[in-house]
């Protein structure tokens, strides 16, 4: 991987995890450390979406990073990262009744 792949990954992960964090407040907690682990993981869900998902949009590709398959990576991730967050917190709440 270049670079310049690895800034683009970063780029679509940043997009997200600000349209998740701030925008639609989806998070487990709030705080600027809740967005650099959603950064962080996002990154790893974009870098795993074309191999995942497949390489879609050969229009949409540069450096050999398929764009749409790696948003939705990082979307996937994020959405389920959350998830079970927010569940083991729930699940941590009620063993301490």
């Amino acid at each position: 991987m270049s670079f310049l792949s690895f800034l683009i990954l970063l780029v679509i992960s940043l997009g997200v995890s600000l349209i998740l964090h701030y925008g639609f407040k989806y998070h487990v907690r709030p705080g600027f450390d809740s967005f650099v682990s959603k950064v962080i993981f996002g990154w790893i869900g974009a870098w795993l979406g074309s191999p995942v998902l497949g390489n879609w949009f050969s229009g949409l590709v540069y450096e050999n990073v398929y764009i749409i398959p790696a948003i939705l990576g990082c979307l996937a991730i994020l959405i389920v990262m959350g998830d079970l967050a927010l569940t083991f917190k729930c699940v941590g709440e009620k063993a301490k009744e």
